[in-house]
């Protein structure tokens, strides 16, 4: 209700029922969604909340005030724990698949990776990123390999082993990184999206990290992207104003001939049917 508030962030639980709103005042709503009901006002942060990421029962929230706020929300006393070694605003946040490793990133051009059974120090911090590093991803099949992105100072995509500390790779994009997604699908593929200069989404193949296609439509940095359920398609949102969704990872008809080649240029806007790419 207040006309200074606005959403900053939003996050659905894992099941679908919840989604989690990140608020500019520094709230973090509950809402059921199948009732249409807010659950929760969670108010324990002082600036904007940038960044979500539910885990079980468990949710974190990353904020502009440089903290990680880690919520039970079935509890009527919801903190945990405060997260606090960054140094700047925590605008990417991403629990990996088992629950165990929370990996966070700030506008200190950080990446830190905690443990869930210790929150007074993070067990690895990477200083490899030269700028923001908003876009990270988890590996869906191997939980100790996580892919980060850095902003248009930067522009690599890096490549990390939470269980040794060690850098894997990185690619230079060339481009900034604002956001990645695995493929659910294909152990082997993930697609990035960027900002300056291009405005695109490129699939890759990894570990090699050949191009196996650029996206193109937007006229503006592409933000944010969410994969449907059925980790077949890619929406991806920019500063254009514009959703587009990309049918990048078909479950059929993969192959290495056909998975490139029959992979086309152009989006779909919100609003028009869905373009394959495969």
């Amino acid at each position: 209700e207040n006309e200074d508030d606005y959403i900053c962030s939003l996050n659905w639980a894992e099941e679908g029922k919840y989604l989690a709103v990140g608020t500019a005042l520094g709230s973090v709503h509950i809402w059921d969604c199948e009732h249409q009901k807010q659950l929760r006002d969670m108010r324990f942060h002082s600036s904007r909340v940038s960044s979500l990421a539910w885990n079980g029962q468990f949710l974190s929230s990353g904020s502009r005030d440089t903290t990680v706020i880690n919520f039970d929300v079935s509890q009527l006393n919801p903190v945990v724990s405060v997260l606090k070694s960054h140094e700047g605003e925590v605008c990417g946040l991403k629990w990996n698949k088992d629950g165990k490793q929370l990996a966070t990133g700030g506008n200190d051009n950080k990446l830190m990776i905690w443990d869930i059974n210790r929150d007074d120090q993070p067990k690895y911090t990477f200083t490899k990123h030269t700028a923001a590093v908003k876009a990270i991803a988890w590996n869906p099949f191997d939980k100790d390999l996580l892919a980060s992105g850095g902003g248009t100072a930067d522009r690599h995509i890096r490549f990390w082993n939470t269980q040794t500390g060690t850098c894997i790779s990185e690619t230079d994009t060339k481009s900034q990184v604002c956001s990645i997604q695995w493929s659910k699908n294909y152990k082997n593929e993930l697609v990035s999206s960027h900002g300056y200069c291009y405005n695109q989404l490129i699939v890759w193949n990894y570990p090699k990290m050949t191009k196996l296609a650029e996206l193109t439509g937007h006229t503006s940095r592409v933000l944010h992207m969410a994969m449907s359920p059925d980790g077949e398609t890619v929406v991806s949102a920019a500063g254009d104003e514009t959703l587009r969704f990309w049918k990048i990872f078909e479950k059929y008809n993969h192959t290495s001939s056909s998975s490139s080649s029959k992979r086309k240029n152009q989006g779909i806007s919100f609003g028009n049917s869905f373009n394959c790419i495969r």
